[in-house]
């Protein structure tokens, strides 16, 4: 099992974002939705509940007002991707690193993963485009040498049935953009200000 399995928790779930596409009968892929979550956030833009449902019903191709009126669409959406926002906020704040971007376990074919983890840099690559626009061009070395990886990663289409050499470079690959995704976060979003304790005043 995963970190993600083992948490118990259906919005980290690749299976249970999955099915939710389903029953919306979206044609379009969760990673790519998680990703382009993750390249907002990433880049520091904070979305409200209605915002981050406009973007999710976009994706998904349903209209928003469609979720109060159309009995075939999942009623527990909303609520579902809330809890998805907050929890993949809380993963990228934390100081453990145990963020993971949302993808299809092992037990699915090697090319079902590799293509899930290609959707999900497009849209890390999309979202942090979003929000970041020109100020992506003054980060450092690093940041932008890794967007450029990233770029060519998202561009993987088609591969051979993996090997074991494969499932090597599928790990170490996926483990590349989960680092780089931490690694942009902490360069776009400082660290936040501690409250003052009691008895203290702000100025």
């Amino acid at each position: 099992m995963t970190d993600n399995a083992a948490s118990g928790s259906h919005t980290d779930d690749f299976e249970g974002w999955a099915n939710l596409f389903t029953r919306c009968r979206a044609f379009s892929h969760p990673s790519e939705l998680h990703g382009g979550l993750c390249g907002r956030l990433a880049a520091g833009a904070r979305l409200s509940e209605q915002q981050w449902l406009e973007v999710v019903c976009e994706h998904v191709g349903i209209a928003p007002d469609a979720l109060a009126s159309d009995d075939d669409l999942p009623p527990e959406l909303p609520s579902f991707m809330d809890d998805a926002y907050r929890q993949t906020l809380d993963q990228l704040r934390a100081t453990d690193m145990a963020f993971q971007p949302l993808l299809p376990e092992d037990d699915y074919a090697f090319d079902q993963r590799l293509q899930a983890l290609s959707a999900w840099v497009r849209g890390f690559l999309e979202g942090m485009a979003l929000t970041a626009g020109q100020r992506l061009g003054e980060a450092p070395d690093e940041i932008r040498e890794l967007i450029e990886d990233l770029v060519a990663i998202s561009q993987v289409e088609d591969a051979d049935d993996g090997d074991e050499a494969s499932e090597v470079q599928l790990n170490d690959i996926t483990e590349y953009v989960r680092l780089g995704v931490i690694s942009v976060f902490t360069e776009f979003n400082p660290p936040e200000q501690t409250p003052p304790s009691a008895g203290q005043t702000l100025h």
